[in-house]
């Protein structure tokens, strides 16, 4: 079983940066969509950004031009650099694959459903 781990999490005041890494135990996902997810407690899983194993990228309105997913497939790695944090921004952030595209039978995977292999997640924290 593939395994996803994140790590690069933690603490820090508003306006820094955070760097998330998430390292896949094989390659099954080097040609994958990968995607960060972030979920506050109690609420849904929301979807930040995807990226396609060429390197193309989307994202969510509220991390368009502060987050930038990036991606290394010779190592398996995936990553989520995080600027200009706010505490709105406060979430566990997750890392999830796909195989296949980014877009799936005609629509963007945007959804936690679309996604086959999960992290176990990420705090990240920005103080006011």
């Amino acid at each position: 079983q593939v395994q996803l781990v994140e790590s690069g999490g933690g603490s820090v005041q508003a306006g820094g940066s955070l760097r998330l890494s998430c390292v896949a135990s094989t390659n099954t996902y080097s040609r994958a969509c990968m995607a960060w997810f972030r979920q506050a407690l109690g609420e849904e899983r929301a979807w930040v950004g995807n990226i396609e194993a060429d390197g193309s990228t989307t994202y969510a309105d509220s991390v368009k031009g502060r987050f930038t997913i990036s991606r290394d497939n010779a190592k398996n790695s995936l990553f989520l650099q995080m600027d200009s944090l706010t505490p709105e921004d406060t979430d566990m952030y997750y890392c999830a694959a796909a195989r296949g595209g980014c877009v799936f039978r005609g629509r963007p995977r945007r959804w936690p459903f679309d996604f086959e292999a999960w992290g176990q997640g990420t705090q990240v924290t920005v103080s006011a």
